[in-house]
């Protein structure tokens, strides 16, 4: 079976606008990270790692310098991008919003949830990373609110969900739960139980779109894709983890508006 590199959202497929939720296929890493692994936190060859990211730029028609991703840390800010960084000045932050041509943001993702979103048009981009913490902590509305900085309107914006972890997975423990009752008393409908007594099943992808709505996007597509269950497709933190694998790879998941 042939693996797609990319993975694409239709309601993304606009003029002017090219995105990828890139998967693990199409690289030259080896090992648990093969073979496109993007991350460059992880402890794979720099080398292979930077000319993955190299084969992506090239995917979405950009200068491989000009392919900006985040120091990420779970939280809810968002920086805007108006110029290439290098990787040792990537900002600490969990977002990125921008309305330069021929500059892609993206996030690395490996269960998290990526986000991509666009206003055609006010010509505005955003990628933001949303893991439990930081769909709790508020980095959907930072994105939004970024974006609308720079010109966009959350009712022009359309946002895609990629690929993470999906509920069947994703069991937390009574500390999370008791986290999203305090902080987000509406979060109870996104908590199945599970197997184990005093556990759920948490549905990241739901409570991202539900942070989404709540911050005025009603253009929302979901592409529907687990990382956990699809090893021969996705990196995934947590099926690393429960494998015993020394490491894991990372996903980017990025967007560029076409142009000089």
């Amino acid at each position: 079976m042939t693996i797609a590199i990319k993975i694409e959202a239709p309601s993304l497929a606009l003029t002017g606008i090219r995105h990828a939720f890139f998967t693990r296929a199409g690289g030259v890493s080896g090992g648990v990270y093969a073979s496109l692994n993007g991350g460059t936190g992880s402890r794979d060859e720099a080398a292979h790692v930077a000319e993955n990211r190299a084969r992506m730029a090239a995917m979405l028609g950009v200068e491989p310098q000009r392919f900006l991703t985040v120091y990420q840390t779970h939280s809810p800010h968002a920086v805007v991008a108006e110029a290439p960084w290098s990787t040792t000045e990537r900002p600490r932050a969990d977002a990125i919003v921008t309305r330069m041509r021929a500059l892609a943001i993206g996030v690395t993702t490996a269960d998290c949830g990526p986000v991509l979103l666009a206003d055609p048009q006010a010509g505005v981009i955003g990628a933001a990373h949303a893991g439990w913490r930081g769909a709790l902590t508020g980095i959907i509305e930072a994105t939004v609110a970024a974006m609308e900085r720079l010109g966009a309107a959350h009712d022009h914006m359309r946002a895609a969900i990629g690929p993470m972890i999906r509920q069947a997975n994703y069991e937390v423990g009574p500390d999370l739960m008791a986290r999203f009752a305090a902080e987000d008393r509406a979060s109870d409908r996104f908590f199945a139980a599970a197997a184990r007594p005093g556990y759920a099943l948490f549905d990241l992808a739901g409570y991202i779109a539900a942070r989404l709505i709540r911050a005025g996007v009603s253009q929302i597509e979901d592409v529907g894709l687990c990382t956990y269950a699809d090893p021969a497709r996705f990196f995934s933190y947590r099926r690393a983890t429960h494998r015993g694998e020394s490491d894991y790879g990372r996903h980017v998941n990025a967007i560029v508006l076409m142009g000089e």
